[in-house]
């Protein structure tokens, strides 16, 4: 079939199961073609290939609501609604976005990007609709790892109690981001080899129909019976018992199944919960057989052989460094204990796990619970290190500042992914950690210019002492500048001279002092002299130095890759202001007060100004206005 002349899901209600097994035979060929050249999230979408078209061709978007979780695995359910056309610039600037955006179609009802938000999403849709009177479906897509997410379990407890008409398909491929852990995954465990409870029970329910009544013994006999068979077929009827009406698990890849079940879905009053079993990566044996989760979401490879398209030679990842590191020390220190909320592969945690496995905490999608967990261990004098993206950081704010912060704890929070993150976009880019974390009392806050520095901050966090201590890092690669052998502290709150200068001063950290020292290098041609100052500590700022520049009557730029609103750039300025710079002039470069899409890095800097040749401009104009003081 051809795919770029779909329009809507619409056609999808004449076809057969033999077309409709074609089509998904297509759409797989078509996923794996467009994405080995764009990369993307593959493996959840192969793996959903059926139950999206299952959902379009039994359901009406958008009057019916349906709702994708995380939505990384929206692909297919982008291309039965009218933009496989797109797909060349998937996840690219000024391109098809890779999780749904109600901006881009009516059928995307929902924007998401972090997980377990689908039910609490679909509850408030399910309540809008009967207070309005309308008469549709809300469908949440759930999967098994976003289910254990803390979010998710407040919802159907809600959900149960409210009896709300709701069918949550939870897409059960047996892995997240990476596989799955916990108690809840389990029950799924056990649900997946119970077998159709809930066609048995009805079967029951009609047999027992069938005799005639005598008295309320009979009943009563019956209604045991059925409560013994549920307990019987499903250990823990954790679903029913919250209030759903539990059916499957049904195969996810099997039409007949799905639309029997969907069809039963659908004229169940009160929420009905269908498990659905699915195959991560299905149609694709590089991403099948994939047990670590490397292809839930990749960059370019190659089709034939699944291999990954990379420099042949490349400094070291930054994950990869920090996890590292941190594995190196605490070979000589047993108090260091890793937590991550179910992204080991992505934090490069595999070796530490390997070589310290009772040291090594996977605690699922529960980022609030990862950061309580790593207070709790601080107080009984471990020394955790709390490996977390920057966009999920956000989700433990709370945690950091009560849990964390206010009992003063040794916790040692490696903020991955900081900055902008490119093709994830807006979901995904860490540049509000500056902002956050800034205001906390007792947070140092650190990022360092390369991969040397970096290895001396770990060292550095783990051998603090006085509370809690963060280091921001970027995602990808260092720069590949020589390491050395031996590790050393730096001090805390101390940042350093890069160039010295008379001019102005360009007060930067991470990944922007490359860019600050080449404007620096470029303005001394034209004789202007710019000092350029590694910021290296967030907070504690350095007074030293900065009351040094301030006094000097030294104009001040501050550059980040972090959002403006209550950043670096603030934190200069409330210095200035407090201790009586009032005549201080001071400028800022960064991320402005609005929402990042996605894209190439440095096509977003530039069209948001985070370049060269903004930052000559800056700094020549501060330099004319220290010349006319003068």
């Amino acid at each position: 079939m051809d795919l770029l002349s779909i329009k809507d899901p619409s056609f999808l209600k004449s076809l057969s199961n033999k077309e409709l097994e074609t089509l998904s035979e297509d759409i797989r060929q078509f996923l794996i073609e467009k994405l080995s050249v764009t990369g993307g999230h593959i493996g959840p979408n192969l793996g959903v290939v059926e139950l999206t078209i299952a959902l379009h061709k039994c359901f009406n978007s958008p009057k019916d609501k349906i709702i994708w979780d995380v939505g990384h695995q929206s692909y297919v359910h982008k291309i039965l609604t009218g933009r496989a056309s797109e797909f060349d610039t998937l996840r690219q600037f000024k391109g098809l976005c890779g999780f749904p955006k109600r901006a881009e179609s009516e059928h995307d009802v929902w924007e998401t990007g972090h997980s377990s938000t689908s039910l609490s999403a679909a509850m408030g849709m399910a309540i809008a609709r009967d207070l309005k009177k309308e008469d549709s479906f809300v469908v949440p897509v759930i999967g098994d790892g976003a289910l254990t997410g803390g979010m998710a379990l407040e919802a159907l407890n809600h959900i149960g109690h409210e009896k709300k008409n709701m069918i949550v398909i939870l897409n059960d491929n047996e892995m997240s981001i990476a596989p799955n852990v916990g108690a809840l995954h389990n029950v799924l465990g056990r649900l997946r080899t119970a077998g159709k409870y809930q066609w048995a029970k009805d079967e029951l329910e009609l047999l027992l129909k069938k005799i005639p009544a005598v008295g309320g013994v009979l009943a009563a006999t019956a209604e045991r019976i059925k409560d013994s068979l549920k307990y019987m077929l499903v250990s823990g009827v954790f679903f029913e018992e919250l209030g759903f009406t539990y059916l499957g698990p049904v195969d996810g890849h099997d039409y007949e199944s799905l639309f029997d079940n969907l069809a039963y879905a659908k004229k169940t009053e009160g929420p009905v919960l269908l498990h659905v079993i699915t195959k991560k990566g299905k149609g694709y044996k590089p991403a099948e057989s994939d047990k670590k989760g490397t292809w839930h979401g990749t960059g370019p490879y190659k089709m034939d052989t699944g291999d990954f398209v990379k420099p042949a030679i490349a400094p070291p990842a930054w994950s990869s460094l920090v996890s590292e590191t941190v594995r190196k020390i605490a070979r000589t220190d047993e108090r260091i204990v890793a937590i991550t909320p179910a992204m080991p592969v992505g934090s490069k945690l595999e070796g530490f796990a390997s070589e310290f496995p009772d040291r090594m905490f996977d605690v699922g999608i529960a980022e609030q619970h990862a950061a309580t967990v790593a207070a709790g261990l601080a107080t009984q004098g471990m020394k955790p290190f709390l490996a977390i993206y920057s966009t999920f950081l956000q989700r433990a704010y709370d945690q950091v500042l009560h849990d964390i912060c206010r009992q003063n704890l040794n916790v040692f929070i490696g903020i991955d992914r900081a900055g902008l993150v490119g093709a994830d976009g807006e979901t995904h880019q860490g540049v509000f950690d500056v902002a956050f974390m800034r205001s906390l009392p007792n947070m140092v806050l650190m990022m360092p210019k390369d991969e040397n520095e970096g290895q001396h901050m770990v060292n550095t966090a783990l051998n603090y002492d006085d509370g809690p201590i963060a280091m921001r890092f970027p995602r990808g690669n260092g720069l590949g500048v020589p390491m050395d052998e031996a590790l050393h502290t730096i001090p805390i709150g101390s940042w350093e001279v890069l160039k010295e200068g008379t001019d102005a001063a360009i007060l930067t950290f991470g990944t922007t002092i490359p860019m600050a020292l080449e404007a620096a290098i470029l303005l001394e041609k034209q004789g202007i002299s710019i000092k350029v100052v590694n910021a290296r500590f967030i907070k504690p700022l350095d007074e030293k130095i900065l009351s040094g520049i301030l006094a000097d009557g030294m104009p001040i730029l501050t550059i980040e890759e972090a959002i403006l609103e209550g950043g670096f750039g603030s934190a200069v300025l409330e210095y200035a202001h407090d201790h009586g710079f009032h005549r201080a002039v001071i400028d800022r470069i960064g991320i402005p007060d609005k929402f990042i899409e996605h894209g190439d890095v440095d096509l977003l800097l530039n069209e948001i100004g985070m370049t060269t040749e903004e930052t000559i401009s800056r700094l020549s104009i501060l330099a004319r206005k220290k010349q006319k003081r003068a």
